[in-house]
């Protein structure tokens, strides 16, 4: 079993739902990352998502293009991000990790060099964002041989059937995108997002993680009644824009905002 469907079925068990926080692995500075990642476990995330920067982040709004950016100015590549995990490892065998990012980067490293790199690092999943189902015949067995996860994202526009398939092919939880929309939109209906999830889990067992459009603990508490999981970045990579010379004020701000959706979603009914 891998982590992240071990860490999934403890949180069920307990009535608890995923709190999944991600950061741009390398900004605002790549020394930063393994400590922001041990910040956001201490204030309460069950997983982390660790984004790989890529120069053309289609799917992601501004503020993720930005930290990508400035990751990429620092030179962070895809052997840093996981040189990252291997460092975060050393204090944290439990907590899963997740990449999060774009085909380009590990089609340049090799599939097979990348999967047996991040297995070896302590990665447990890959949601690789331009990456289909149905081109993913050559990655996810790879991943499956190592007890990784490969995590594919289902969008409010996703048929019936095509959910059934994308359900097939992912592993630890699918990750439904709440909006029409890029990374950070603001716009969320919480009455299509249950209508959406409901109808996923009609269709399939596997957790399904919330994610795009959740800023505040109000509304990772909406999200977490419907779902297994809420995933929060832009918010996070937001405050981390913002005080990117202060390290200790960067891991003060995530910190609350986390803690504060942690007892959030603690405070369920």
């Amino acid at each position: 079993m891998s982590r992240i469907k071990s860490t999934l079925t403890a949180l069920h068990q307990a009535e608890r739902k995923a709190l999944i926080p991600y950061i741009t692995g390398g900004d605002p500075k790549p020394e930063w990352t393994v400590d922001l990642m041990h910040s956001l476990v201490a204030s309460g995330a069950d997983i982390l998502e660790l984004g790989v920067p890529f120069s053309d982040p289609m799917a992601d709004g501004p503020v993720i293009q930005l930290a990508c950016e400035r990751a990429l100015e620092h030179g962070t590549s895809l052997k840093d991000i996981l040189a990252m995990v291997v460092a975060f490892r050393e204090q944290d065998q439990n907590t899963p990790v997740v990449l999060m990012g774009y085909l380009n980067p590990v089609e340049k490293m090799g599939y097979q060099i990348f999967v047996d790199a991040a297995a070896k690092a302590g990665v447990d999943g890959v949601l690789m964002v331009d990456l289909p189902p149905e081109e993913a015949e050559t990655l996810v067995p790879m991943l499956n041989e190592k007890s990784m996860d490969a995590v594919f994202l289902i969008a409010p526009t996703t048929t019936d059937e095509r959910i059934q398939n994308i359900c097939e092919h992912s592993s630890g939880y699918v990750y439904y995108v709440s909006v029409k929309g890029v990374t950070g939109s603001a716009s969320l209906n919480e009455e299509e997002v249950s209508a959406k999830v409901s109808r996923i889990k009609e269709l399939n067992s596997i957790p399904v993680g919330v994610g795009f459009g959740i800023r505040d603990a109000q509304s990772a508490a909406q999200v977490a009644r419907l779902a297994d999981g809420v995933i929060v970045g832009s918010v996070i990579v937001n405050l981390i824009a913002e005080n990117s010379d202060d390290l200790p004020k960067i891991k003060d701000k995530i910190g609350s905002l986390v803690s504060s959706m942690r007892s959030a979603l603690d405070q369920l009914d």
